[in-house]
């Protein structure tokens, strides 16, 4: 095990995200004392994995009580310790409420993009997916026009604000078409940000702009699903 482990440690370290399939990965997810191991030696430098079951990848991250000590409580990290500026972090929520919203609802429902809004009476029973299944892209154009004005300009937008994003991890730009990162879905906890959205003044912003978003979060939506379903057998 000791290899596994200081290989996976330090794969970890250096590349900052790993997929869920790989091998050393899928270990530490199910074996408890591989996952025992990996966490006590993260934790000896201050870290911890991220793990969130509906993401295609996990991470790593700062421990709470490392983040003074190595960022500072200066102002320049009360918005991101990622050095993004507030245009760039209203970017990222815009574009995580765009593909991660939809996204996590298709998850829950256990339904693929294909097959959205057809009703599947076995689907509780299906893994959750994860990829381009699930979780559609965003036309380029579409969102400079629609955000650029607000966000310092399309040309900023395009050439700057797009391309730090995709480096940080948290996009990808393909032929025009962005797409989630490996990190998009890892590090923005749905629970915390999706009620805050879909009940707070960006779903007006996003709704203005053409883009709605759902009326309630993907959990109580499959909530009423299962509720519909028991209510179905026991008629």
């Amino acid at each position: 095990m000791e290899p596994e482990i200081q290989t996976l440690t330090a794969r970890l370290l250096a590349q900052r995200w790993l997929p869920r399939s790989d091998r050393l990965v899928r270990r530490a997810l199910v074996d408890e004392t591989f996952r025992h191991e990996l966490d006590r030696r993260l934790e000896a430098v201050g870290m911890q994995l991220l793990d969130n079951p509906y993401a295609a990848h996990v991470s790593v991250g700062l421990n709470v009580d490392m983040h003074d000590p190595v960022f500072g409580a200066g102002r320049e990290y009360a918005a991101s310790n990622l050095g993004l500026t507030r245009d760039e972090v209203a970017l990222l929520v815009i574009i995580w409420s765009l593909i991660v919203l939809p996204k996590r609802e298709r998850q829950v429902t256990r339904q693929d993009l294909a097959a959205e809004g057809q009703e599947d009476m076995f689907g509780a029973e299906k893994p959750v997916e994860h990829g381009d299944g699930v979780s559609a892209g965003l036309s380029e154009a579409s969102l400079i026009a629609d955000f650029g004005p607000r966000l310092g300009g399309k040309t900023k937008v395009r050439n700057f604000m797009l391309g730090k994003l995709a480096r940080l991890g948290f996009i990808e730009r393909r032929n025009g078409i962005v797409y989630e990162g490996p990190l998009l879905d890892v590090l923005l906890d749905y629970r915390l940000m999706a009620d805050r959205i879909i009940h707070g003044t960006l779903a007006d912003v996003l709704s203005g702009a053409g883009h709605p978003v759902p009326d309630r979060n993907a959990f109580e939506i499959a909530d009423d699903l299962d509720d519909e379903a028991s209510e179905a057998f026991d008629d």
